[in-house]
Formats: structure tokens, C-alpha cells, sequence
């Protein structure tokens, strides 16, 4: 099975946040959706692994930030690779307490729920979230996984959905000119974002997690 296939279905990429006591703290998903009208109610996909769900869990309570393309890929990275139990994911973050929950203002928008119901798979919790409350803050297009993925050059973190090994990657065949073939591509072995040119500067830091030239390393045949 060809499992790049799966990065056809349409998904977002969002900051779940919600709190640790009264620390404010979250996590990237990229698997949020609304399921019913009356009453708004969204299902949003947290890994068992992270943080952020097992804080879900205490407090009822989660919102999501709706990231856009405009979006400072930083953000990813901060919610993205590192866990809440290790760092302040909100230390440097520019964002608000808008019902008591923390909303990322470099967003197209928020909505904040209540926990009313929720499913476990294998790997996964399905948190179902009633609407309380919710509004645009940027008028920008929303960032897609296949615009973080092809534009941003970015991968799922492991606890993603959507995360694929990379020994299953198939890539398709294509034909590259050869003016670009001749071009190095450097891999961050963190977060996955590709770097195109002959070498990594010295000074260079990831633009989405910040790890330095180190953590990057040669993408080869």
C-alpha cells in the first residue's frame, strides 16, 4: 500500500491549548472537525503520549487555535517537539486568556470548548468538545497539512495522526531538471523541515523547532 495516499484526506494544522493546573499549556494536531450544529460540538485527535492530553483530561476544557499560512512556523515547532512537561510552551508566545483558556493570537481564529464526551483508540484520545465560545481574529487562509507539508517543508511530529515513518515514505517518480538535481537538501532530523543549498551555514537554526546545523543532516538517494 502506497501510505502517502492518506495525505490526500483534508486536514488543518491547529494549537490544541488548555492548562496544567493554572499553567497554560498545549499541542500541534492536525485532526480537529466539527460533528454537529445544535449544540457546535468538535472532535479534536490527542495522542495517549502528550502532555496536553492527559491535562485535557483534568481540566474538561480545551480551545483551538486555527494556525494560518501566514502563521510563524516557530509555533509549530514549540508546540510541536517539545513537551509542556519539559519547557513554558507559552513563555515567549504572544497570546490571551479568552474563557479562562490560552489562544495563540498569531492565528485566523479560536474556539473554545468543554469536554462533554470522549473515545479512546489504540493510540489516541477523541476529545469531544462542546462549543462555548469562538471568533476570527485574522482574515488569512487557513494552513492545511499539505501547504505545512509541500510550502513549509515541515512533517508530522511522531505523535501526529498523520505521522508517517519515514522507512514507509514512498516517493513518487518525477522528473527532476538538472539544474536542481545538482542542488544539496538538508534534512532536520527533528522536525523534518528540508533545507535546500550546497551546505548549512554554521549559524543556521531551524525555522520550525530552532535546533542548530547539527541536527541536520544530508538527504541522499
Amino acid at each position: 500500500m502506497n501510505i502517502n495516499v492518506l495525505r490526500n484526506l483534508s486536514y488543518g494544522v491547529y494549537a490544541v491549548t488548555t492548562l496544567d493546573g493554572e499553567r497554560p499549556t498545549g499541542c500541534i494536531a492536525n485532526s480537529a472537525m466539527q460533528i454537529t450544529s445544535t449544540p457546535a460540538t468538535i472532535a479534536v485527535s490527542i495522542n495517549h503520549d502528550n502532555f496536553t492530553n492527559e491535562c485535557i483530561e483534568k481540566s474538561g476544557r480545551l480551545a483551538v487555535s486555527i494556525l494560518s499560512e501566514k502563521t510563524d512556523p516557530s509555533i509549530i515547532g514549540t508546540f510541536g517537539y517539545h513537551s509542556g512537561k519539559d519547557i513554558d510552551k507559552f513563555e515567549k508566545m504572544d497570546y490571551e486568556m479568552i474563557d479562562g483558556l490560552p489562544i495563540i493570537k498569531d492565528s485566523c481564529g479560536y474556539i473554545v470548548c468543554k469536554v462533554v464526551d470522549k473515545f479512546e483508540t489504540a493510540t489516541h484520545t477523541i476529545f469531544l468538545g462542546e462549543i462555548v465560545d469562538g471568533d476570527v481574529l485574522q482574515d488569512e487562509n487557513p494552513m492545511t497539512y499539505a501547504y505545512y507539508h509541500k510550502v513549509i517543508k515541515g512533517s508530522s511530529p511522531k505523535n501526529a495522526p498523520t505521522y508517517i515513518p519515514e522507512e514507509q515514505e514512498v516517493v513518487a517518480e518525477e522528473t527532476v531538471p538538472e539544474e536542481k538535481a545538482s542542488i544539496k537538501q538538508y534534512v532536520c532530523t527533528v522536525c523534518g523541515y528540508i533545507y535546500d543549498g550546497d551546505e548549512v551555514p554554521e549559524d543556521y537554526k531551524c525555522p520550525i523547532c530552532g535546533v542548530g546545523k547539527d541536527k541536520f543532516k544530508e538527504v541522499t538517494e
